[in-house]
């Protein structure tokens, strides 16, 4: 392990008086740190002694949300390799694969779609990944999602397509790839 890897956990999670062992609450913020630092090496040896791949925070995120949302997709990689759930929503209903196509990293939606994430995961306000790429005028992640089937004539809770997002926000380069061939608008 690195020098920033994390200590083995306690031989227990609770102490004899049934609390947490606050040692076993610092293990976890120090793995937590290490998906938001990428750390995959670390992490695949973690989950190979026995640490459930599906590990969340107390916000619900899970490993490969952390890792994808800062950015690491080789962690992401790693994760769902050794069994992450690439779908696993946090306490919002957010997917990591939304996460990633808010912060821009194209490299980590490409990790999260090749190891099966869904392309279509919607949050529970009907927002897919397509949505909030166009909304945040993210043309590379547009194309990306786009060629991995992502419907543009989804509509979110409001009845919103990702065109109509893309527009409302002034995302013209991304309204420009999702606006229909003949010069229309959708609705």
């Amino acid at each position: 392990m690195t020098a920033s890897a994390p200590h083995s956990p306690p031989s227990s999670a609770s102490s004899e008086d049934g609390d947490v062992d606050p040692r076993f609450v610092e293990f976890a913020r120090q793995v937590f740190d290490t998906a938001r630092r990428g750390e995959a090496a670390t992490l695949v040896t973690l989950i190979d002694q026995g640490m459930p791949p599906n590990l969340r925070n107390e916000k619900g995120d899970s490993l490969v949300m952390l890792a994808g949302y800062h950015g690491h997709a080789a962690a992401v990689r790693a994760l769902v390799q050794r069994g992450a759930d690439p779908d696993l929503r946090n306490d919002n209903g957010q997917t990591p694969l939304a996460g990633a196509a808010f912060k821009g990293y194209a490299d980590v939606v490409a990790a999260l779609l090749d190891n099966g994430a869904n392309v279509e995961g919607a949050s529970p306000d009907g927002r897919t990944a397509l949505m909030i790429a166009a909304m945040f005028n993210r043309t590379d992640i547009v194309d990306l999602l786009l060629a991995r089937g992502a419907n543009p004539a989804a509509h979110d809770a409001a009845g919103n397509t990702a065109l109509d997002v893309a527009n409302a926000m002034g995302a013209v380069d991304t309204a420009a790839r999702l606006a229909p061939k003949g010069g229309g608008e959708s609705t």
